[in-house]
């Protein structure tokens, strides 16, 4: 095991989760997500996508303290205090997109068995990936990666 290994494990064991920051590339946005809140607490970890890193980071930190205290979350169901004057929503994110985004959750599983949701946010003027007239460069750095590539609004 090397230290960025420990390091996971350390933030896990004491804070309840570790978080990964990936950058953008050529033809992927960046994202962030967590590790560690589905083995420690059972319930879902998180990703989002094409936020910058440090607010994504923050609202990942929130989400944490917020099962922390008991909430739950469903996917498309509406969710206010994430992120500034917006709610956002979930979606159960499909095992087909494992292995392109999460390795370190493959990694600390040792395989798919682990759940992850994918934290959807609208544009500043209020649009969701579902409305029409949102911009390419919106649907490109917020992909849905539920099975469908939809959301089901609760």
């Amino acid at each position: 095991m090397d230290e960025r290994d420990q390091k996971a494990l350390d933030d896990i064991q004491n804070h309840g989760c570790h978080v990964l920051k990936v950058m953008e590339g050529d033809d992927q946005p960046c994202f962030t997500y967590t590790i560690g809140i589905n083995k420690i607490q059972g319930k879902p970890d998180v990703i989002i996508l094409g936020l910058k890193t440090e607010l994504a980071h923050s609202i990942l930190n929130h989400y944490k303290d917020r099962l922390l205290a008991g909430e739950h979350f469903k996917p498309g169901k509406f969710y206010s205090d994430f992120i500034e004057n917006f709610d956002i929503c979930f979606v159960t994110v499909a095992k087909k997109h494992f292995k392109e985004y999460f390795g370190w959750g493959l990694w600390l599983h040792d395989g798919y068995d682990f759940e992850m949701l994918q934290m959807v946010w609208p544009t500043t003027t209020g649009l969701w990936p579902w409305d029409d007239g949102k911009s390419d460069y919106y649907c490109w750095a917020q992909p849905i990666l539920n099975e469908s590539g939809a959301v089901d609004r609760v």
